[in-house]
């Protein structure tokens, strides 16, 4: 049937099983616009910023595991798309952005709201693509999909011109390509390879990355991790694989990890890592990393093997599908000395937190007492992000969305409506330092038009907290603009936008203030007043070694 070129992206869309799309119109746009609104079965958020949609639809994908589609015109509306985009690329989220350009005839001549949008992101998406003509327009899209989903996932950009939305040609429907899991690159040598190492590890240390939320593989981290009596650790983007209730998790590894996840680094003899690319935050001095132990690296990107550090072995290949190769070939261990040492290097951990003071490990615990682990947690960016990572017991994967390789701030408040969208069901929390929300608090108008009834916890410490922390630590107390002292009063601004707004100063307060919140059902911002010179801890210093680890009571010590 003949159809134009707005009506073909929507029917791709629907072809996807598209359900939500996060977006701002524009002139540019206004074909596909005019075409969605007969569409109600696609339901469109319009958000207060195209930067607000772009995270809208990676929070959508990281909670769902689907991929996540927004809108926005050409020209600022489309360059608005970029730090999202980027955000999905560093994480491998899976996002489809359609942006639409100038007419075919005004390209390449500077015309209003001109931009070359495909170019600007090829080096933050597996793969961008202008539309110029309409014949090649469903492929195209169908073609996004397929590379957004398959493999390592990413985000993909199509640009359209504004003639090719208008544009008529043949549309005959198709099914979605099957996606299955990439097994091309997995050699038998290599199997034989990890499984002979496997077996003769005395002290074995499996190390979880995203990958392995990715590829739905928790069964088997699990199954694997019980069978050789490993201790597990892992990184921000793993959290919730290994479950933090299990007896052998130590904790997050890296600069703000657990030491016992740092120290056990340097105990081990095989370092088994799954789904993980060594980032610098979690390695440290990649020289002086797991120096001891043979390290054997499970990735599906192949790119990612030997990049960041030189392993003993590796084999490349969808996680879950290697795991399943590698299983029936490894014997279990009894291995009651390393259990027990894992166990005395666990007591090194944090204790138990108080409540005398309101403090940011206090309000994380309150929330996971109250939502007995079962919220979907999103984040900004800095210490908010880290007790957050740190202090709620995160026990199913996709239960975190938070902007890990590019440390986005702003990212937090779209990503919770681009969660709570994909999971009405949940009770879904951003967790926001206060320098973060004033960079999208604008999204509470988002919320509320909408009716999406997120909870937003703004750790307000008046500061920059984590910068502060640096020059704490580094700069001799030398705070260059990382005070934020003003009058602004983020109760009276959330009640502006719609929304509720309470404010808590004691820790007393902050129980009853967000079972208000729950039960509210309307967006609510909670605005807590925490000291400007509370500090994230452990902490290893950037460049040095995991084994340098150190807390409070190290500095009090004068370690």
């Amino acid at each position: 049937m003949q159809l134009n070129g707005s009506q073909i992206i929507i029917e791709c869309l629907k072809e996807q099983g598209v359900d939500t799309v996060f977006g701002y119109p524009g002139g540019a746009i206004l074909n596909l616009y005019d075409e969605l609104y007969k569409h109600p079965e696609i339901r469109h958020i319009l958000t207060s910023h195209e930067q607000g949609a772009s995270h809208a639809a990676d929070g959508y994908a990281r909670s769902t595991g689907k991929v996540g589609v927004c809108f926005a015109t050409s020209g600022p509306g489309a360059t608005n798309l970029v730090t999202g985009i980027a955000t999905a690329f560093m994480d491998s989220v899976p996002m489809v952005a359609i942006t639409c350009n100038v007419g075919t005839p005004l390209l390449g001549k500077d015309s209003f709201q001109e931009v070359d949008i495909t170019g600007i992101t090829m080096p933050i998406t597996k793969y961008s693509s202008i539309v110029k003509d309409i014949n090649v327009l469903a492929d195209t899209i169908r073609k996004a999909f397929s590379i957004a989903r398959s493999g390592r996932p990413g985000p993909v950009l199509v640009d359209v011109t504004k003639d090719v939305t208008a544009a008529m040609c043949d549309y005959k429907k198709k099914e979605p390509d099957k996606i299955v899991p990439v097994t091309r690159n997995i050699k038998e040598e290599d199997i034989a390879k990890a499984v002979k190492m496997i077996n003769k590890a005395k002290k074995p240390y499996i190390f979880v990355g995203g990958g392995a939320v990715i590829a739905d593989a928790q069964e088997e981290v699990l199954e694997l991790a019980k069978k050789i009596q490993a201790p597990v650790c892992d990184t921000l983007m793993g959290k919730g694989v290994m479950p933090g209730t299990d007896e052998m998790y130590l904790g997050m590894l890296g600069m703000h990890g657990t030491k016992a996840a740092n120290l056990t680094i340097y105990a081990c003899d095989l370092l088994i890592t799954l789904g993980s690319r060594f980032s610098d935050r979690d390695v440290g001095n990649a020289k002086n990393f797991a120096k001891q132990a043979k390290i054997l690296q499970i990735d599906v990107d192949p790119a990612e093997i030997n990049k960041n550090v030189i392993v003993n072995a590796s084999v490349s290949g969808d996680l879950k599908e290697v795991l399943k190769l590698i299983l029936p070939q490894i014997k279990e261990k009894d291995n009651p000395e390393w259990v027990a040492e894992i166990q005395e290097k666990k007591k090194l951990n944090r204790g138990e937190v108080t409540g005398d003071k309101l403090t940011g490990p206090f309000i994380v615990s309150k929330i996971c007492e109250i939502t007995e682990g079962k919220a979907l947690i999103c984040t900004d960016v800095g210490q908010h992000q880290m007790w957050a990572a740190q202090y709620y017991t995160y026990t199913k994967p996709r239960t975190l969305m938070t902007s890990g390789g590019l440390g986005t701030m702003g990212y937090g408040l779209g990503a919770a409506i681009g969660t709570k969208c994909g999971n009405p069901d949940k009770i879904v929390v951003n967790i926001a330092g206060d320098g973060c929300f004033r960079m999208n608090m604008n999204e509470i108008a988002t919320a509320v038009r909408s009716n999406i009834p997120v909870i937003e916890v703004v750790f307000n410490n008046h500061v920059l907290g984590m910068v502060r922390q640096w020059q704490n630590l580094f700069y001799e107390e030398r705070y260059s603009h990382t005070t934020l002292q003003d009058k602004v009063d983020f109760v009276k601004v959330a009640e502006a936008m719609g929304a509720m707004g309470i404010r808590v100063t004691r820790p007393e307060e902050f129980e009853p203030a967000f079972r208000k919140a729950i039960e509210a059902g309307v967006p609510v911002v909670i605005d807590c007043i925490l000291d400007s010179d509370d500090m994230v801890f452990p902490m290893v210093p950037a460049g040095k070694p995991n084994s340098e680890v150190f807390d409070e009571t190290d500095m009090a010590a004068g370690k």
